[in-house]
């Protein structure tokens, strides 16, 4: 038996409808995680090109567009257990570049900028107030890394009762391996995977 069978006939992978009222998570697109200088980056210049022409695109039809960063304080870098396994995140200290989202986003002065401290944009953040507050009912989610706090931030979505989609050359990793196991998974349990171009035209069907 193929495992698309074992998935169907488990009763995985349906459609996710899509509702009127988008928003876009741009997750982590921060230097720390895009700019190669730090070892905490990889180059992500394609998928933010790719995202960037779908947070254009929702800004001119009044679509929300949200960016989350991770930033610590110092005194968290010794108490947080997350920091004991993945040490590497301890760079990311509020007030350094590395939290700071790539201009290359194209992030605007107007786009909140939601701060946080583990790997989901929903966990200790207003991020589902702020978007039950939009009247929004699909989450289109973005941004780095694929297998961490894309993932992360794709199951709380759906947790808190959002539509998730999930454009694929939208989402970044630092290896291709985790990329595609995790945007397999979610296909099959959380959201539809699928691509910019697709998120694009359905956006303008909303027009």
């Amino acid at each position: 038996m193929s495992q698309e069978q074992v998935y169907s006939d488990a009763g995985f992978g349906q459609p996710v409808p899509r509702g009127t009222k988008p928003a876009i998570v741009v997750v982590d697109f921060s230097y720390g995680f895009t700019d190669t200088q730090y070892p905490t980056a990889a180059d992500m210049s394609a998928e933010m090109a790719a995202t960037r022409r779908l947070t254009d695109k929702a800004r001119a039809t009044g679509v929300p567009v949200i960016y989350t960063t991770i930033a610590y304080q110092p005194w968290e870098r010794a108490s947080l257990p997350w920091l004991k396994k993945a040490t590497g995140m301890a760079a990311l200290l509020a007030g350094s570049r590395l939290v700071e989202i790539d201009e290359a986003t194209g992030i605007q002065p107007a786009d909140p900028v939601i701060v946080k401290h583990g790997a989901s944009a929903f966990h200790g953040t207003n991020l589902a107030g702020l978007l039950t507050g939009a009247g929004v009912d699909t989450v289109i989610v973005a941004g780095a890394t694929t297998s961490g706090c894309v993932r992360a931030t794709v199951v709380d979505a759906v947790q808190s009762g959002f539509n998730v989609l999930v454009p694929r050359d939208c989402c970044a990793d630092r290896a291709q391996a985790p990329h595609e196991a995790n945007l397999y998974d979610m296909n099959q349990k959380y959201a539809d995977v699928t691509d910019a171009a697709d998120i694009a035209a359905w956006l303008d069907s909303l027009a």
